[in-house]
């Protein structure tokens, strides 16, 4: 009889793949973690308990099928763990490499609860479809027959993307329409390399274009084509834009140079590292090279402007967090990582008002923390006469994102929002107060992670196909 190739917690200790030590990955913007070998990616999936209610694929927002694919991996049938893998998640690489697996899959395993330390659930994920990819069994889009009938998606991040492989594999013609110069979202331009690196999403993006897939890049909504003309052209509608409006501080100096918002700077950062001609770093404004940067907010957008900065160079980097390390939305994970690269964390501390123009420093004032809020969280108060200056070239607003005014950018007055701006759309199916269109991720639900997007690109496709295929229900029934 074969020896069981699972239940091997006991006897085999959690082992995360080789990470490069600080002081080599703080120089570069490479990922930080290596691959796993066969037999030691092999080794860490033994080590599922093959529970019977296995809470990580309850707490996976796609609610992948975790423990059977890491039994297949266990076994060494790697093609077919890619394949159970990829028939829930468009992207489960990216997934792999950037999803908070502390506070979803690997937070919630059996074994974790019981002290034998979590499944190494992400970096198996990103082996499978990496191998999948070197392999070849990664196969083409190629939809069975074609239909007629149009999708135009409105934003080419995880959400509009994920949606246009679900419909292109059935045969409908999609035409994702974006801002930026580059399909991927924030995926391309606000996750930095060293947790996600270029190639893997423009792979995916050849993909779906080799599949069938039109882009319309550079292509504002409301300036370069209207929201009316867009609607004309398809049959049915996805509205996948994300929010882009960064949260303002506003403290006496939040105007002076040198105060920068979260977004320009990462998308700066990244269009360097594709080789692009970017003045605003060429000329040092977003650019942290020899400078002391500290970045206010404790989300992961916050973690990567941190870590960002301390690659280009900077002098200091330095994070004001209002609360706790304990109470910040971040992943612990990435706040460790960058510990480790030379950030220095003030927890408890906001600002209070900036000095200078350019900017020299940042008032901060020492917080602590009282009663919870509505969220059950613990509120920070200000402790009175506990202010100081901490010095700084260079400040980065990681405060967190807003919806635009679709209505009112698009001339859509019967798109109806929420009372925060967010588009109002059906649970599941993402459609919208407008027949024919939908919605879905982060322009539905607030900025949130990039797994969710996903779940609701795929969901929303699925009614989509639906939607269409109601004229011909309805002929039939005739």
């Amino acid at each position: 009889m074969a020896k069981q190739p699972m239940l091997k917690f006991v006897e085999v200790d959690r082992a995360m793949p080789d990470k490069r030590v600080p002081d080599l990955r703080r120089n570069d913007f490479h990922e930080i973690y290596a691959e796993y070998a066969d037999e030691k990616a092999a080794e860490q999936a033994g080590r599922c308990s093959q529970c019977g209610v296995p809470y990580c694929q309850t707490h996976c927002p796609l609610h992948n099928n975790i423990p059977d694919w890491l039994r297949l991996t266990a076994q060494g049938r790697l093609e077919e763990a890619y394949e159970l893998s990829q028939a829930t998640n468009t992207f489960p690489e990216i997934c792999g490499r950037i999803c908070p697996q502390d506070r979803l899959c690997e937070g919630n395993c059996v074994i974790e609860q019981a002290g034998h330390g979590t499944v190494t659930i992400g970096a198996i994920e990103k082996y499978i479809t990496d191998t999948a990819w070197e392999e070849g069994w990664v196969k083409p889009i190629v939809p069975k027959v074609e239909r007629e009938q149009s999708v135009g998606i409105i934003g080419a991040g995880p959400g509009g993307l994920a949606a246009a492989d679900v419909l292109r594999r059935e045969g409908v013609q999609v035409t994702v329409y974006d801002r930026h110069d580059r399909a991927g979202g924030l995926m391309t331009y606000g996750i930095p390399g060293f947790k996600l690196e270029k190639d893997v999403v423009m792979r995916r993006n050849a993909q779906l274009e080799q599949g069938g897939v039109e882009f319309v890049l550079n292509c504002n909504v409301g300036e370069d084509i209207s929201f009316d003309a867009i609607r004309g052209r398809h049959d049915a509608v996805l509205v996948a834009t994300g929010v882009y409006k960064t949260r303002d501080l506003e403290a006496p100096g939040s105007g002076a140079a040198g105060i920068v918002r979260a977004i320009d700077f990462l998308t700066t950062s990244n269009r360097h590292g594709f080789g692009d001609e970017v003045p605003e770093f060429d000329d040092g404004t977003l650019n942290a090279a020899g400078k002391r940067v500290v970045v206010i907010g404790g989300g992961d957008t916050a973690m990567d402007c941190l870590r960002t900065a301390i690659r280009q160079g900077a002098q200091s980097v330095k994070c004001l967090y209002r609360r706790d390390r304990d109470n910040m939305p971040g992943s612990q994970r990435e706040v460790a990582n960058a510990e480790e690269e030379g950030v220095i964390f003030e927890w408890l501390s906001a600002p209070k008002g900036f000095t200078g123009n350019p900017v020299e420093g940042v008032v901060v004032q020492r917080m602590r923390l009282g009663a919870p809020d509505a969220t059950g969280r613990r509120s920070p108060e200000v402790i009175e006469g506990s202010d100081y200056t901490e010095p700084a070239d260079m400040v980065i607003k990681a405060l967190g994102f807003e919806p635009e005014n679709l209505p009112e950018m698009w001339q859509a007055d019967a798109l109806d929002v929420t009372r925060w701006g967010t588009v109002k759309a059906q649970f599941e199916t993402g459609a919208t107060s407008m027949p024919g269109v939908f919605a879905v991720g982060d322009i539905v639900r607030g900025a949130s992670l990039v797994v969710w997007a996903i779940r609701d690109g795929r969901d929303s496709a699925a009614a989509i196909l639906e939607y269409l295929d109601a004229p011909q229900q309805a002929i039939a029934a005739e």
